[in-house]
């Protein structure tokens, strides 16, 4: 089985202040590292709910788990949190909810997945791979103007025309097919390198992104999220991109004070008051994870806890 190790650990058990008896939501489950730190601390009447859309992902974790009676293991997107917690009777009863966001260790070392350059493999990049159009049907028929603003928006690609340019001229001689073409047609199109950063890093980011609807998938979650926590719960979310911790920031930011329209007023409705209140600082990776696990270098994690209506 493919390897994930779970990012900031102990910081995640911290702040999620796992309880024995608690219910708890682990929003994506990857290959279950955080799962089973929770179940560690919950106890025999402690409860968790995991989600993954990853069909191979949701396979890895009922076999690990297979004796496990306290795990309920859903394989879903996270956006359907809310409606998942619901159908257990459980909205406004959860005591922590975790998003460890984007792309996990096996799904990146898998070739056959598409997500990484790093081996050739064919160009899919969906999550869940059961469903939707693959990367190498979307770039077969996408429009350059529209490539270009996907790989500037979700890639953060100051050279999104030119990669774009490239791509649609390499697609008329040949379809792109695999992750090492498109590789090579990115790194001959950006003219500057980022100092320990390959230059097809942020167009395969970009596509990512875009086939599986990854920004919308975090509002939802975080939306979620909000409805089904109990007062006092906490929700922990990493992030590994700007894109990613601008919206869970935006989100804990908007949701930790009262809506300005009732501001300087004596009384404010319970619907416009604050539903959160923010713990801490973002925190980031210790040098020495970072020593032993490279790809925590870039995670961020943002802390809230629900507040009494």
């Amino acid at each position: 089985m493919l390897q994930h190790v779970p990012v900031l650990l102990e910081e995640v058990l911290g702040a999620l202040n796992v309880r024995a008896g608690g219910r708890y939501v682990d929003a994506t489950f990857g290959r279950g590292g955080h799962t089973a730190a929770i179940l560690e601390r919950v106890g025999k009447e402690g409860r968790v709910i995991a989600i993954d859309r990853d069909p191979a992902a949701v396979a890895a974790g009922r076999e690990r788990f297979a004796a496990e009676n306290r795990l309920t293991l859903v394989e879903s997107p996270f956006s359907r949190l809310h409606e998942i917690v619901a159908e257990r009777g459980w909205l406004g009863g959860i005591d922590g909810v975790l998003l460890d966001l984007g792309v996990s260790s096996p799904q990146l070392d898998d070739a056959a997945r598409g997500f990484s350059f790093i081996q050739d493999g064919p160009l899919d990049m969906r999550m869940d791979s059961s469903s939707g159009m693959t990367a190498a049907q979307f770039i077969a028929r996408a429009p350059e103007r529209e490539l270009a603003r996907i790989i500037r928006d979700y890639g953060e690609e100051r050279f999104a025309k030119r990669v774009a340019r490239a791509i649609v001229a390499a697609r008329l001689a040949a379809p792109i097919t695999t992750t090492g073409r498109l590789a090579e047609i990115v790194s001959d199109a950006v003219p500057t390198r980022e100092p320990g950063k390959h230059p097809a890093t942020r167009t395969f980011q970009a596509l990512r992104i875009h086939i599986n609807d990854e920004l919308a998938q975090v509002e939802a979650g975080l939306a979620g999220a909000l409805e089904v926590l109990a007062p006092g719960g906490r929700l922990c979310a990493i992030s590994f991109h700007s894109l990613e911790d601008g919206i869970v920031k935006r989100f804990m930011q908007k949701h930790s004070q009262d809506d300005p329209v009732y501001a300087g007023l004596p009384d404010i409705p319970d619907h416009a008051r604050a539903k959160l209140k923010r713990v801490g600082k973002a925190i980031r990776p210790s040098e020495a994870e970072v020593a032993r696990n490279p790809r925590a270098r870039s995670a961020i994690m943002r802390v809230a806890e629900k507040v009494a209506a």
